[in-house]
């Protein structure tokens, strides 16, 4: 028999976890909350600098993309978290949100409620900011933001030597402005990783009318007709059917949302029937547009063993672990990516198009690649990049990953901020504050200085910076999958609520947007007021 529910949440990521919360506060409300990973209970999630190690198929979908033709064909190695918490339980905990125009420009595109003024208040619902206390913050919120306990020395001297490139230092990238240097902030609790499930699973864990099952993989959504009545999923081995009375909830992010959507019959008529799907609603735009931003590494040697190399391994990986064990303080409370930058690289762009990530550390293929001695990485990514990819099904087989194409370069524009991204680097590198400490370039190589030298290395070496977004982009027009309320076009009952939904890349990291965007769903399922700012509107 079909277990009976309000509200099926399809994935415990970052939006779903924020779903579970909000949607349960009601005890009269059922929830079903299906995770196909486990839970998060591991040592290394939980202490932030474990993220080098979070590279499991227990925790991980360890997806890869198909060959990427502007990249020499390589396939790209894209992790994205399979477990309670979702990728916020193995992410780098960077709090970043975006720029106002971003979401403005969400609006503009035909998406009311939106824009910038309308989702700040979101943000500063889910947000507790334990050293900011400025009319762009919340304090009081699950998600906890904080500035890390230990600091690696070099992660100043970045800041300061970015700073004497020319650079403004920020000590707020989700203020005023975003431009600038600075230390991020990150997602953490009194030294450990503060994940989605740590801010809005765990605390409501003893609600009797939340329901949360893990290792829950979803087969299909099952319909009536064109309503949405229930999920398929397999656990344990067993096929089982839940059903729900109000609404089915998508939230397994910007791969498995529209591969579910696309295994349901509900994608694009002629590709479900060329894997011997029937078509129950024939929505083009069931994921197409999908957005990602690629990466590139600066590479140095250090020539002080101040790094964080010398704890990746032997001896200080392990008095690292079990003085965070004891005490939740020094180098296992790094978040890794510890300081950064954004920046104008294209002499037409009026905001910062440019992210830079510096790490204290060698980090090569993902972290999966051991270096000897010391280095320190700097990482440039393009913040909005024209390329647009898709997901498609590579089987009708639910347990089978989807076709993975971000078509990175494929708009050759994209090119030449990361071109001029990889040139400011090296300028930061050349400043006073780190001449001391910086020894060779390892990637891309001295001699590495033209244009076109520099292009060929990004094609041989560029990486994905997490990021994928829009596969089932919010809009008003017929290459829609969801409106600006999140319903999935022509099937009632029906939202996709996680980061699938962007229209447009946000400018910076996507943990925090797609948390503020289950805020903003859960108010819309309820049919709720929208928030408003805690105190007066700041002035943009």
């Amino acid at each position: 028999m079909a277990a009976d529910y309000d509200y099926i949440i399809v994935g415990a990521g970052s939006a779903g976890c924020v779903l579970a919360h909000r949607l349960s506060a009601d005890p009269a409300v059922r929830v079903l909350l299906l995770e196909a990973g486990g839970r998060d209970n591991s040592f290394l999630i939980h202490m932030p600098a474990g993220i080098a190690r979070l590279i499991a198929p227990k925790v991980n979908w360890l997806y890869q993309t198909e060959p990427q033709a502007a990249l020499h064909g390589r396939r790209l190695f894209w992790p994205r978290g399979k477990t309670l918490g979702g990728s916020s339980s193995i992410n780098a905990m960077v709090y970043i949100r975006g720029q106002p125009r971003d979401y403005d420009h969400w609006r503009d595109l035909g998406n009311p409620g939106w824009g910038y003024r309308d989702v700040l208040p979101y943000f500063r619902r889910a947000e507790n900011n334990e050293s900011i206390h400025t009319e762009w913050h919340g304090r009081g919120g699950p998600l906890n933001v904080c500035e890390r306990r230990y600091t690696n020395p070099l992660s100043h001297q970045f800041v300061a030597a970015a700073v004497a490139s020319g650079l403004a230092e920020n000590a707020d990238f989700n203020g005023r402005e975003q431009a600038g240097a600075g230390l991020y902030q990150v997602t953490q609790l009194a030294g450990r990783r503060c994940s989605a499930a740590d801010a809005y699973l765990h605390p409501i864990a003893h609600r009797r009318n939340l329901t949360v099952m893990t290792g829950a993989m979803a087969l299909h959504i099952r319909l009536r007709g064109r309503k949405a009545v229930g999920i398929e999923y397999i656990r344990g081995g067993a096929r089982l059917v839940a059903l729900a009375q109000r609404e089915v909830l998508l939230a397994a992010g910007a791969i498995n949302s529209p591969q579910l959507l696309l295994l349901s019959g509900i994608g694009p008529a002629d590709e479900l029937r060329a894997q011997g799907l029937a078509v129950q609603h024939d929505l083009p735009g069931v994921g197409r547009n999908l957005q990602d931003h690629l990466d590139v590494h600066v590479i140095h040697a250090c020539t002080q063993p101040i790094t964080l190399d010398r704890l990746a391994s032997g001896v200080g990986a392990v008095r690292t672990a079990l003085r965070y064990a004891l005490r939740h303080d020094g180098p296992g409370t790094s978040n890794v990516a510890e300081a950064g930058a954004f920046l104008c690289c294209d002499e037409q762009a009026a905001t910062p198009d440019v992210q830079l990530h510096f790490i204290p550390a060698y980090v090569v293929d993902h972290g999966r690649r051991r270096m000897p001695g010391h280095g320190m990485t700097l990482h440039v990514c393009y913040l909005r990049p024209a390329s647009r990819g898709t997901i498609r099904l590579a089987s009708s087989d639910p347990l089978q990953p989807p076709r993975i194409d971000p078509a990175y370069l494929s708009v050759p524009q994209d090119l030449g901020p990361l071109v001029a991204g990889i040139r400011r680097a090296r300028e930061i590198y050349a400043q006073a504050p780190l001449r001391a400490v910086v020894g060779a370039e390892v990637f891309p190589g001295a001699e590495q200085r033209s244009g076109a030298q520099i292009e060929q290395f990004i094609r041989a070496a560029a990486e994905t910076e997490y990021h994928p977004v829009g596969t089932c982009r919010m809009g008003a027009d017929d290459a829609a999958v969801v409106d600006a309320q999140l319903r999935v076009r022509g099937v009632d009952g029906l939202r996709v609520v996680d980061a699938s939904i962007m229209p447009t890349l946000v400018s910076g990291n996507t943990n925090a947007p797609t948390i503020m965007i289950a805020e903003k769903a859960a108010d819309l399922i309820l049919g709720t007021a929208p928030a408003v700012s805690l105190s007066a509107k700041p002035s943009l």
